[in-house]
């Protein structure tokens, strides 16, 4: 079987792809704050899957509560689903079930596989290891992948959100039609693999959709990136 093409040769990079990384760093993070690492990489995992579809207020309740009531994730793992899932209730947000049984499947996974529940031994792998490894467990796909590589493992991956997502389609980078991991295959081709480098776009980028490129009512008049964005007349009030 042949290669599959790379993204960006049909959707190469534009000429101004430096100076939109430069401008949002600027912008959004004249310093560059320390990343929020855990030291026990399965922290990383389950904090992110409460993330899924969760305000990060309610994502972070959640977390206190599970880490009140399990001090140890075997006593999760031994509580099982339903416990987990009451625990999680108490700490109120949606979808508590689904994710109740994606924190079960992972503790279960780990405990038959490795007989440990811990991800320390990802720092020992590469980063294709490290993805392998992580995606074959419940409930963990590549954004949830990548976030963790990113933030608790310091490698180079390039999580793509709605927020970013949004603002590289506007600006036309890739093509509409195209989904959140299609959209991160392209930046992980187009910039630069370094982690730093992507830590930041990361970051800045969640802020620029979040603040200024905003699915309602962007603020175009104050983007930092207007003069490449074609859609900015759609929302500009005209003269």
């Amino acid at each position: 079987m042949s290669p599959r093409p790379a993204l960006t040769q049909s959707n190469p990079p534009p000429d101004f792809m430096p100076e939109v990384l430069t401008r949002l760093r600027q912008h959004y993070l004249p310093t560059l704050p320390a990343p929020r690492r855990f030291a026990e990489p399965l922290n990383g995992v389950i904090r992110v899957i409460l993330a899924q579809q969760n305000t990060r207020r309610v994502a972070s309740r959640q977390w206190e509560t599970l880490n009140a009531v399990y001090p140890r994730w075997e006593a999760a793992l031994a509580d099982g689903p339903d416990g987990i899932e009451a625990t999680l209730r108490q700490a109120g947000g949606g979808l508590t079930r689904m994710k109740a049984d994606y924190i079960y499947g992972v503790l279960h996974a780990l405990a038959e596989s490795r007989g440990e529940l811990s991800l320390r031994f990802l720092r020992d792998l590469d980063d294709t290891g490290i993805r392998r490894t992580l995606e074959s467990l419940p409930g963990v796909g590549m954004k949830t992948t990548s976030l963790v590589m990113l933030f608790d493992l310091l490698r180079p991956a390039m999580p793509v959100d709605s927020h970013i997502e949004r603002w590289t389609k506007r600006l036309e980078l890739v093509p509409a039609r195209w989904n959140a991991n299609k959209v991160e295959g392209w930046f992980d081709e187009a910039i630069p693999r370094d982690w730093e480098t992507r830590y930041a776009l990361h970051l800045s980028g969640v802020d620029h959709g979040q603040e200024t490129c905003k699915s309602q009512k962007p603020l175009c008049a104050a983007c930092v990136l207007r003069e490449w964005c074609p859609s900015a007349a759609l929302f500009l009030p005209e003269d």
